[in-house]
């Protein structure tokens, strides 16, 4: 049997970039023709996107867990890796996506609207593309990048005109077979519906939907019932009806309290839909009263006499009957007014075209140097440049290490520190990585070739490293000493 599931936690994952490739092209009397290792593919991304065939979030219940696949590593002969495949996930129309944080991302509205939950990493560049005229046949390449992975929830909030609210087994769900083509299950006792219900209506030229909400109780905002569980699905409704049982025996109810009950609990509920919708709180919604099942002789009766009461406080009435379908199609053209009334007032919005908003030189450039707070006299550098740089760099090719060195430098990086009071040898992290800083290396000009892989300034830099230290602890010495003189 189908189980309908609104809310669920999604854990995504998008592909890896692939590793460049650090090859040197090899034939017949040219044993060294030159670089052409080519660059990864980029990872896969993952994507959401709304289909209308999908009513219900019960896939992402059981597999809760999505991963796109990688980028491939490229080869020689100027060979890039290939590009990792998209990973598209469909998802209900009226899908939000929250963060952990319940921070909204994403409302998807509309067949088609798409939302990258996840991005792949970038692939990393061969040494054909690294090749300049410091470095003619680099004998390293860049890692590929990590793609994101990041916790998500989906909230499935129907797409509904009109929402009908109540009481358990106050009609509601009748209300919906009667006005539709829908064919909820209707039983005689409370909370048969164990899920909203959506049905199309036809009044005229105008065409809306009607979502049943499973029954609300006083406390429903509180978490009783299952009207907090379902109460996000006519945060998008234009009217709200309240379908009120005039036939009920329960001591203690009439129609005037259901009605006071239920708009304490829609005014207590706090929507989660951001401003662009344009429709706010509940409480600001358009309301119709709809007096139920009189049928019944006594219910009759009484909704004869609160109807003036209930246009007292504004809002129209309607007195109908679901088993004998009395005053249906008066409630039908009147909700068709309301819906009609709504969308003149608020137009829909034009599809909007993507905007891209590409970081500029400034933001990515950007980066910041500020003391470690786990180790005496380090630095932590933080940036986006820096950061994605330590990630692509073979630390176990000290030519990788040295080109990296001469971005850093390039980048400001170098002067930051000194700046900031480094001395030689103190640990600086960036992103996962934590080296001693030597910043006597020369960085950025003219490179003397050695064998590839190798980097000679990485030897020299140690011999002068250790000696810079050295200096550096019998100053330190000599002023202690002075100090404990005086």
């Amino acid at each position: 049997m189908s189980r309908f599931i609104d809310r669920v936690n999604l854990n995504v994952s998008a592909g890896n970039g692939g590793h460049g490739c650090a090859s040197v092209h090899r034939e017949k009397f040219k044993p060294l023709g030159g670089p052409d290792g080519g660059n990864g593919g980029r990872g896969g991304d993952v994507i959401l996107e709304v289909d209308p065939g999908v009513h219900t979030l019960l896939d992402f219940h059981f597999h809760p867990n999505a991963k796109a696949t990688n980028g491939k590593q490229g080869s020689g002969g100027n060979r890039d890796g290939a590009v990792g495949g998209d990973l598209v996930l469909k998802v209900p129309d009226g899908t939000v996506v929250l963060d952990e944080k319940g921070r909204m991302l994403a409302d998807m509205v509309g067949t088609g609207t798409r939302f990258i939950a996840a991005q792949g990493g970038r692939g990393g560049l061969g040494n054909a593309s690294l090749a300049s005229r410091a470095r003619r046949a680099p004998g390293f390449a860049l890692l590929g990048e990590d793609g994101d992975s990041r916790s998500l929830v989906l909230e499935l909030k129907s797409v509904a005109d009109v929402g009908l609210v109540g009481f358990p087994s106050a009609g509601k769900s009748s209300l919906v077979s009667v006005m539709s083509a829908a064919r909820p299950k209707i039983a005689d006792y409370p909370f048969t519906t164990l899920q909203p219900n959506l049905g199309v209506v036809s009044a005229g030229e105008t065409t809306y939907t009607v979502a049943d909400v499973p029954g609300l109780i006083p406390g429903a905002h509180e978490g009783r019932g299952l009207g907090l569980e379902f109460l996000r699905h006519i945060e998008r409704c234009a009217v709200l009806a309240h379908v009120i049982d005039c036939a009920t025996l329960e001591p203690g109810r009439d129609p005037l309290s259901d009605i006071d009950a239920l708009e304490q609990e829609l005014a207590a509920y706090r929507p989660t839909l951001d401003a662009d919708t344009g429709l706010g709180d509940l409480a600001d919604r358009a309301r119709v009263v709809v007096l139920n099942k009189i049928d019944v002789p006594e219910a009759a009766e009484l909704a004869e006499l609160v109807a003036a009461d209930v246009e007292a406080r504004g809002w129209p009435v309607y007195r109908v009957s679901a088993a004998t379908r009395e005053g249906l199609r008066a409630l039908t053209f009147g909700l068709a007014a309301e819906v009609r009334a709504y969308r003149e007032a608020h137009p829909a919005p034009a599809p909007r075209r993507p905007v891209i908003r590409p970081i500029t030189v400034d933001d990515s450039s950007s980066f910041e140097v500020r003391p470690d707070p786990e180790l005496q006299d380090g630095f932590v550098v933080t940036g986006v440049l820096p950061e994605r740089w330590i990630k692509q760099t073979q630390f176990d090719n000290d030519e990788a290490v040295g080109y990296l060195a001469d971005r850093l430098a390039r980048l400001g990086v170098e002067d930051a520190l000194f700046e900031a009071g480094a001395e030689p040898g103190a640990p600086v992290t960036i992103g996962n990585v934590t080296f001693d800083w030597e910043p006597q290396t020369p960085a950025g000009g003219q490179v003397r070739l050695t064998g590839r892989g190798t980097d000679v300034r990485l030897e020299t830099s140690e011999r002068i490293g250790a000696a810079q230290r050295k200096r550096a602890r019998k100053a330190r010495r000599e002023n202690d000493e002075e100090g404990a003189e005086q």
